[in-house]
């Protein structure tokens, strides 16, 4: 899939496009959820997520990312969403999580996700957990976070 956005960008779920330094280099050092994740953790999820989506500027520079965690039926889990700080207000976010939630392959199973902005998230039909979501984080993890 290669989707055109307005003003040169694309979307790609072409797994080999994705930039791993790049995408390394801004989950490990700027993604509140991913300080200091290491690089073959990185390079492990790009290869084994059910669906990656590149978000590339004009120039072919990676401007966002995000993964699909999901069984392919019941459940999908949204991660890892970003769009670099020098493209956000450009409706590129709302894009990159559209095509991953909505019109992706995965768009008839139930959604989950972390985010510490849960507005963003609710026209894509994202609400509150409800009284039977259960967490267990991973070991060693800080308090709320995933």
């Amino acid at each position: 899939m290669l989707k055109l956005l307005e003003g040169g960008f694309e979307l790609d779920d072409d797994r080999a496009r994705v930039d791993i330094d790049e995408l390394h280099r801004f989950l490990s050092t700027e993604a509140y959820w991913a300080i200091g994740r290491p690089r073959a953790t990185v390079e492990r999820l790009v290869r084994e997520s059910a669906r990656v989506i590149g978000l590339y500027a004009p120039d072919g520079r990676q401007a966002g990312f995000c993964r699909v965690v999901t069984d392919g039926n019941s459940i999908a889990y949204l991660a890892d969403v970003y769009v670099h700080p020098d493209f956000r207000g450009r409706g590129l976010g709302a894009a990159l999580v559209g095509e991953a939630v909505v019109d992706g392959p995965h768009a008839n199973v139930r959604w989950v996700l972390h985010t510490d902005d849960p507005a963003f998230y609710e026209p894509f039909g994202f609400g509150p957990p409800t009284e039977r979501l259960m967490e267990r984080p991973r070991p060693g993890a800080e308090p709320g976070m995933p």
